[in-house]
């Protein structure tokens, strides 16, 4: 394990509380924001690089998770860290209200749906874990029906991952003051308006409920075959820097190459 995943992965059966994780540490990446944002520019062709040998190799699927309260970054994770990503091969999949369709179905065949396939990256910005966050915390399933979720999303996840799935969950852990911050910005500039919705509001009432739960729900689902990476989120720029790193280090020990091609017979020169 690399020390930028080390640092920030929650161990299995780790004991710990995430109100005592930072939301803020600038000790592992670079000292000023314009140098990591072009660091991270830097890092996303490599990125790029990894994804297109990924694709044209055909081997192997990579799942990334963006969890966090609301203004976490989930979107502007993916703007900056796949900034320099060909679409082909990738995907981002956002998950809210299910469809009266998807409701008539157990509460992961919605996300069975969208699961990468041979040579995907795919990107959930929330996930099924919204399913044993926001229904407990307002009161919509019991302890009971919680814990049984819990033991599918293990088994759901160990599934994916022995049939070929590298999984990497990303908790975007951001203060409530910065939280407060982002909001209020959304508020204030005509042109973040359209990313306000009042229902925010509700759940920041609801702020210990779900950093309790996220506690709870992390501490059950954090394997050794998909892990959790509690990110400190509240400088944007920190945030990208490590969570490229530990994508790049992650899809580097996938140990890819390009697919051998038998180029006999072939002419020397194309005319």
């Amino acid at each position: 394990m690399t020390p930028m995943e080390k640092r920030y992965r929650i161990k299995p059966n780790s004991d710990f509380n995430i109100q005592d994780l930072p939301t803020l540490d600038k000790q592992a990446v670079l000292p000023t924001k314009e140098e990591r944002d072009a660091y991270v520019a830097k890092q996303a062709i490599k990125l790029d690089e990894l994804q297109n040998m990924l694709y044209a190799e055909g081997k192997h699927k990579i799942l990334v998770v963006l969890q966090g309260m609301d203004t976490a970054g989930k979107d502007g994770t993916i703007r900056k860290v796949f900034q320099n990503i060909d679409p082909l091969g990738v995907r981002a999949e956002a998950f809210k209200t299910p469809t009266p369709i998807e409701a008539a179905h157990d509460y992961l065949w919605r996300v069975h749906q969208v699961v990468p396939k041979t040579g995907e990256l795919v990107i959930f910005n929330r996930s099924h874990y919204e399913d044993v966050l926001i229904t407990q915390v307002r009161g919509w399933i019991d302890e009971t029906e919680c814990q049984r979720r819990l033991a599918h999303i293990n088994d759901f996840e160990r599934l994916l991952s022995e049939t070929g799935t590298t999984i990497l969950k990303f908790f975007l852990h951001i203060s409530k003051e910065e939280q407060r911050s982002r909001l209020q910005e959304r508020l204030d500039k005509p042109e973040k308006n359209w990313k306000f919705n009042p229902g925010d509001l509700e759940d920041r009432a609801r702020w210990d409920a779900y950093q309790n739960q996220y506690n709870r729900v992390i501490e059950a689902t954090s394997t050794e075959t998909a892990p959790w990476y509690a990110i400190p989120a509240d400088s944007k720029s920190s945030r990208n820097q490590i969570i490229i790193d530990i994508l790049i280090e992650r899809l580097t020990a996938l140990d890819m190459t390009y697919p051998q091609v038998d180029t006999h017979g072939w002419p020397k020169k194309v005319k």
